[in-house]
């Protein structure tokens, strides 16, 4: 967080002379949006989306509730807490989007701009919330967008284009130095299960090569298995393969997933993933609902938080 409050106060100092002049076009799935002058009022949907401006220095009016990972159930995850604190802000407006989003209560909150370049909302849903305000939807497809793309996207349409260029910068330098520590993972093969589940044990669910966190595993200096890279489908997050083409994860060196030891345990009691050679060899980093759980799907304030620790939990898995 250190560095990423440096890098806030050394672009707060030169906002004036890289700011983007307006009217701003950012293209997206949708077609594209064109903002005529720079938006005071922030709203963010979907997953991460407010922690772009936030790490820039900007606090948006509303942001999603998170859902996943809040330990104090208050709603806010806790590096948004501490960007927050160190910006001296209040906790915004919060949207619960456990149905979907509220229109409404985004609409309350009077914004200038929506940002959604990391969300799944539908044409209708981006429709619906051009009506309250301009929306910078994802690049390409549903819930595929790299946390690069979602700075660049993000960023773009608050007119901090150069702003969030130099933040990528920041936190591609303080992954390169994390990574430099642990030579063991270089070349070691890495699969992103979705959730073990003992009601259906007849396929195998995975994040596909397009999901963020599959690309950070990436980023990490892990590579990705042929399995996972054939099987995915473009514009697909996620895909499933059957249990009995078990041998199509022979080159799987380490399985990461959401759960429990107990539920592992109990998976490994199916005759078909037991062959699973990773799981087999207790290759497997096991995620919970805390931090490096949530933050394994990597977002801006997040990253530097757990990224040491992530690193050692990928690292020990790889030398079973």
């Amino acid at each position: 967080m250190s560095r990423l409050l440096a890098l806030t106060v050394l672009l707060a100092s030169t906002v004036g002379a890289l700011a983007q002049d307006f009217p701003v076009t950012v293209e997206h799935a949708f077609g594209s949006t064109t903002l005529e002058t720079r938006p005071e009022r922030i709203a963010t949907v979907g997953w991460a989306n407010h922690e772009v401006p936030l790490a820039l220095g900007i606090v948006p009016v509303g942001f999603a509730r998170a859902n996943w990972g809040d330990d104090d159930g208050d709603g806010v995850l806790p590096w948004v807490t501490a960007r927050l604190d160190e910006l001296g802000a209040e906790t915004p407006a919060l949207f619960d989007e456990g149905d979907g989003v509220d229109f409404e209560a985004v609409a309350a909150t009077d914004p200038d701009v929506i940002l959604a370049a990391y969300s799944g909302i539908s044409r209708s849903e981006y429709e619906t919330l051009s009506l309250i305000a301009p929306v910078i939807a994802y690049p390409e497809a549903a819930w595929t967008t790299t946390w690069r793309e979602m700075i660049r996207q993000n960023a773009a349409g608050i007119g901090m284009a150069t702003e969030g260029d130099q933040l990528i910068e920041t936190l591609e330098t303080r992954i390169e130095e994390a990574v430099s520590n642990h030579p063991e993972l270089e070349g070691k093969t890495g699969m992103f299960v979705t959730h073990l589940d003992p009601r259906d044990l007849s396929t195998i669910g995975f994040y596909a090569a397009a999901d963020q966190r599959v690309q950070f595993l990436q980023d990490l200096g892990m590579e990705m298995p042929d399995a996972v890279r054939e099987a995915s489908e473009d514009g697909q997050y996620s895909g499933r393969i059957s249990a009995e083409r078990v041998d199509l994860f022979d080159d799987v060196d380490v399985v990461v997933t959401y759960g429990d030891r107990a539920r592992l345990d109990e998976m490994k009691q199916n005759p078909l993933i037991a062959q699973f050679p990773a799981v087999a060899r207790d290759a497997v980093v096991l995620l919970g609902n805390d931090a490096i759980g949530t933050a394994a799907n990597p977002t801006p304030l997040s990253m530097d938080l757990v990224l040491d620790d992530y690193l050692q939990m990928l690292s020990r898995a790889a030398s079973q």
